[in-house]
């Protein structure tokens, strides 16, 4: 039989916002033949590689994201994902969009898809918020930087989409024209939007 002090433990530990980690269970004493235990008897649920908490544990919205941003820690949420999260837009992807560098390995993940875009050097590290949700950290582009992105991911996301994106974002002031100036300079795509920006302040 196991401890049930372990098993306690183990619960306790789950309880938190932000669930336990495999090392975490391991650097307190815990057995991993505990975690095992409780993931069969339905107390803890897996919920991304290494990464447990307690079955009934509520969710948010940022959820999907927050599994997301824990398997692949280096990524940070793009493009349709990150509209999203800034309440931008009406898109609600399916999928979660996640930025990692070219030469990164591919992530790999049951729940949630992912749809992966590679950027490389500023395009990939500059504009990146970090947001606390369900205890655990969620890399985020932030708007201006994210609207830059969409132009230049057009084809793939619909203009469309990056039109109604830009007029919202501008009505709701969620950035200033000298942000989108900066992060359009960096995504190349300065040419490509000046007369969509003309049009929007004219």
């Amino acid at each position: 039989m196991l401890p049930t002090t372990d098993q306690a433990r183990a619960l306790k530990l789950a309880r938190r916002s932000q669930g336990v980690t495999t090392r975490e269970l391991v650097a307190a004493g815990i057995h991993r033949q505990v975690l095992s235990r409780l993931v069969s008897t339905g107390q803890l649920e897996r919920i991304a590689r290494g990464l447990y908490r307690l079955a009934e544990h509520p969710v948010t919205e940022s959820h999907g994201l927050v599994i997301a941003c824990t398997a692949v820690p280096q990524g940070v949420v793009c493009l349709l994902s990150a509209l999203q999260f800034h309440d931008v837009g009406t898109q609600l992807p399916s999928q979660v969009w996640i930025a990692i560098d070219r030469r990164a390995h591919q992530p790999s993940l049951k729940y949630p898809p992912l749809r992966v875009v590679r950027y490389t050097g500023a395009a990939l590290s500059e504009g990146v918020g970090s947001h606390r949700r369900e205890g655990r950290t969620v890399r985020v582009y932030g708007v201006a930087k994210t609207l830059a992105d969409c132009f230049k991911y057009r084809n793939k996301i619909g203009l469309d989409v990056v039109l109604e994106a830009l007029r919202e974002a501008w009505r709701a002031r969620k950035f200033t024209m000298d942000e989108l100036d900066h992060y359009a300079g960096i995504c190349r795509v300065r040419r490509v939007m000046r007369p969509y920006l003309e049009a929007l302040t004219g």
